[in-house]
This record gives C-alpha cells, sequence and structure tokens, in this order.
C-alpha cells in the first residue's frame, strides 16, 4: 500500500522536532515550575495546551484550566530528561521585538549573542540579564535556539520577562545600533584592554547606558565580521588556569561589571 502524497496526505497537526518534543509548526513545550509560570503570567504568550500533575494544578493562577496527568504521562510528551516538575505547557512562539524598538541608547544595556546555539547556556544568560537590568537579547533568527524548552527551564522565567530581538546579520544590528548613538564592546579572549577598562572609558568615566555588549559561540567565538562592528574588543582577565569562560559564565561576569559602574553612577 502506497502513502497519499500532496493534497491526499492526511493533515498532522503535530510535527517531530529535533529535540523529540510534539508541536506544531511556530509551537513548543515549555516545562518545568517556574517557566511554565511565568509563560503563564506573560499576556504575550499564546497557551495552546496546559498540562499538569495533581499536585501542580494548586499552584496554577485562578480561572487557568488545565490537563491533569500522570508525571509519566507528561514525561511522553517531552524530549528525554526533561524535568518537568509536573508541569508542562505547549505555547505559541513568542514576539520580538523590533531592532529599531531597542535602539535608543536612554533604553538602557542591550547583550547581544552571536551563534550562541546551546539552548541551556542561552537560558542562562537570560537569567543574568534579567538579574543585572538588560533591555534585551539580540539574537540571529536563524541562529538561537526557541524561546522554549530547555532554554525556558534554565532561564527559570526571565525568557518572558527580558524582550528578544531576533536579527538576520548580527553585525548588520551592530553596526545600526552604532548608528543611533550605542557603544559596542565584544568579548574576545585574545583582546588586550580588559572588560573593566574598556567599560570605563577612556575618562574613567563609564560608557554611559547606551552600552552593548557582544558575546560569541563558545567554541570560536565572535565571528571575524561581527568582530570588526564593535567598537572595542575586550577581555576578562582570569588566572589563566583554564582555557577560557562558558559563554553563560561570561555574560554574567561583563554583565556584572557593566551593572556595577551604573551602580557608581559611571553608566
Amino acid at each position: 500500500m502506497t502513502k497519499p502524497k500532496g493534497r491526499n496526505r492526511p493533515k498532522t497537526p503535530y510535527r517531530k522536532g529535533r529535540s523529540g518534543v510534539l508541536a506544531g509548526e511556530g509551537e513548543a513545550w515549555i516545562w518545568g515550575r517556574h517557566a511554565v509560570l511565568a509563560a503563564l503570567a506573560n499576556p504575550r504568550r499564546k497557551r495552546l495546551r496546559l498540562a499538569v500533575t495533581r499536585n501542580a494544578e494548586s499552584e496554577l493562577p485562578a480561572g487557568v484550566a488545565a490537563q491533569v496527568m500522570l508525571p509519566a504521562e507528561i514525561d511522553a510528551l517531552l524530549p528525554p530528561g526533561a524535568v518537568h516538575q509536573g508541569f508542562a505547557l505547549l505555547a505559541a512562539a513568542l514576539e520580538g521585538e523590533s531592532l529599531n524598538a531597542v535602539a535608543d541608547p536612554t533604553h538602557g544595556l542591550l547583550l547581544v549573542l552571536d551563534q550562541v546555539t546551546d539552548p541551556q547556556n542561552a537560558g542562562a544568560i537570560f537569567r543574568s540579564a534579567a538579574a543585572f537590568g538588560a533591555r534585551a537579547v539580540i539574537m540571529q533568527d536563524r541562529k538561537a535556539p526557541p524561546l522554549a524548552g530547555a532554554l525556558a527551564k534554565a532561564a527559570v522565567g526571565a525568557a518572558e520577562t527580558v524582550p528578544h530581538v531576533r536579527v538576520t546579520n548580527i553585525a548588520d544590528a551592530i553596526l545600526d545600533l552604532r548608528k543611533a548613538g550605542r557603544f559596542t564592546v565584544g568579548l574576545a579572549g585574545e583582546a588586550q584592554l580588559a572588560l573593566h577598562e574598556a567599560l570605563a572609558g577612556p575618562d574613567g568615566k563609564g560608557q554611559g547606558p547606551g552600552l552593548v555588549l557582544v558575546l560569541g559561540a563558545e567554541d570560536k567565538g565572535l565571528r571575524p565580521r561581527v568582530a570588526e562592528s564593535c567598537d572595542l574588543l575586550a577581555r576578562i582577565p582570569t588566572t589563566g588556569a583554564v582555557e577560557s569562560l562558558n559563554v553563560s559564565t561570561a555574560a554574567a561576569v561583563a554583565l556584572y561589571e557593566a551593572w556595577r559602574m551604573r551602580l557608581a553612577g559611571k553608566a
């Protein structure tokens, strides 16, 4: 018996993604207590299906309907090893802001991720961005994980509260931000200038609220054109006991250093 082709093929509402999650086009599962509750509290997040255990149901906001399932039944909806804590939400993709919406230097610090594809690293970066008051995280549209799944779990709710921007070309986006009056610092291990020196500026008074921090993939760092597009390249000084820092750790250090400058009234 041959399989039906073209228009005669039965429609299937779900597809098998790389992560093993069954979801429709433009949809993804979010799991974990903090991630799901944050998504439920986000009015911009369109909910499609909510599955919870009996214990988790008691923590849902009033009026939120859910399908009560056994833990093993929720396991079957998600990738192997997903720690859902009794919460799983199928949701539409979260729409980002435009680059123009965040370009104004007075809007606060921006974080640019150049091909950071690991969802757990990206999620941890969102968490640090929330902790240190970043205005938004800028990612490449085809080289970044969706704001769901492992990213949302690692972000512990921050993926719902920190705005994101998706752009086609990271280097072009950096140049556009510079044209708007922002100052961009790319993190690179081979740079001669230390990060705290780059953020302090030549007069020690800081780079102001329009700072943009740019981080590259953990294995390759910033791509050449992305690095060339930045105003400065800087490194995080370390003891040298390890070759490099994990990209999410580097982001946390850089965000803290920028936050410290702001607390000191230098940004």
